[in-house]
């Protein structure tokens, strides 16, 4: 529903006018109460936007007419909201605000997924299952970005050359046999790192495709079925299931989004620039999450007042 609601207030909090907010895989899963946070209606999602700052209480280091972006965790597909000093930071000269917004959640997520809970290493291989959406599209990106070779997995034949200009190394169909062509692209050996987005029946087939001392990322489920490991496998084959929580991890770590975000400001300093997001008007939300929920999106999906 799309409607008018009083504007936020201060009190100690960043008010920004929202010039795009990002449409993340947790609003939809939050919208059908299938999220950790559980929230009874009406309420306003949105967890991550880019604009310009309206207000901001003394001592925030921020100022009326900055351009920035912000975790809002709630309140984003809006005109205004109100936001925690901590959770804003400033938006680089060079990257417009759609683009701003497209580089919160998820490549905050894959920097700390790929450089803190894997150690990724220069010449290492990943294999990123789910390549064509917006965590994947940050994993292929950064993981280049970091020194990496990427394996690339699409569920569309129509996401491979989108896939290909995010500079991923090799592009493969997520059909049945693919364990056997991962293994071929990698010589037998298998692969040091495996994102996993999606979760389901291409879990297992993960486990197998791993290298010794592997490491298989669990961002999220995706396909709808939390999977499970017997632990013999891990143990015989000297692999490891990493949990990625970035939100959680952020809730009980004090200084962890400023240390992710200076390492991912880094890589942006360096040339890193997520692909054109996906548009929709503030007033087609609905019609931008169920392009989400279809799975037709490549990329990132933004919301524009």
């Amino acid at each position: 529903m799309y409607t008018d609601v009083p504007d936020p207030a201060g009190d100690g909090n960043v008010v920004v006018d929202v010039r795009a907010a990002g449409v993340c895989f947790p609003d939809l899963l939050l919208l059908r109460g299938e999220y950790q946070m559980r929230l009874d209606p009406p309420f306003i999602p949105g967890m991550e936007v880019a604009g310009v700052v309206r207000s901001a209480p003394e001592g925030s280091g921020f100022a009326a007419g900055q351009r920035v972006s912000a975790f809002t965790m709630l309140g984003g597909y809006a005109e205004q909201v109100a936001v925690n000093p901590g959770s804003v930071v400033a938006t680089p000269e060079d990257v417009d605000d759609a683009s701003a917004a497209a580089l919160l959640g998820n490549y905050y997520t894959m920097y700390f997924a790929l450089q803190r809970r894997a150690a990724l290493q220069a010449g290492e291989t990943v294999l990123v299952l789910g390549s064509g959406g917006g965590v994947g599209t940050a994993a292929v990106q950064i993981a280049k970005a970091m020194g990496a070779r990427v394996i690339a997995m699409v569920h569309r034949p129509s996401a491979v050359g989108f896939v290909e200009s995010l500079g991923a190394d090799v592009v493969l169909p997520l059909t049945d046999g693919w364990l056997d062509a991962v293994k071929q692209h990698t010589g037998g050996r298998g692969v040091d790192v495996v994102v996993d987005p999606i979760g389901g029946s291409a879990f297992d087939d993960a486990v197998r495709a791993m290298a010794t001392e592997g490491r298989l990322l669990v961002i999220g489920f995706a396909a709808g079925g939390i999977p499970t490991v017997k632990v013999n496998r891990l143990l015989l084959r000297n692999v490891s299931v990493v949990g990625v929580g970035w939100g959680e991890f952020v809730n009980r770590t004090p200084g962890a989004q400023a240390q992710v975000g200076a390492g991912l400001a880094a890589l942006v300093a360096a040339g890193l620039r997520p692909p054109a997001p996906v548009r929709f008007p503030l007033s087609a939300g609905a019609e931008a999450l169920q392009s989400l929920a279809d799975g037709g999106v490549a990329g990132k999906l933004v919301l524009e007042p």
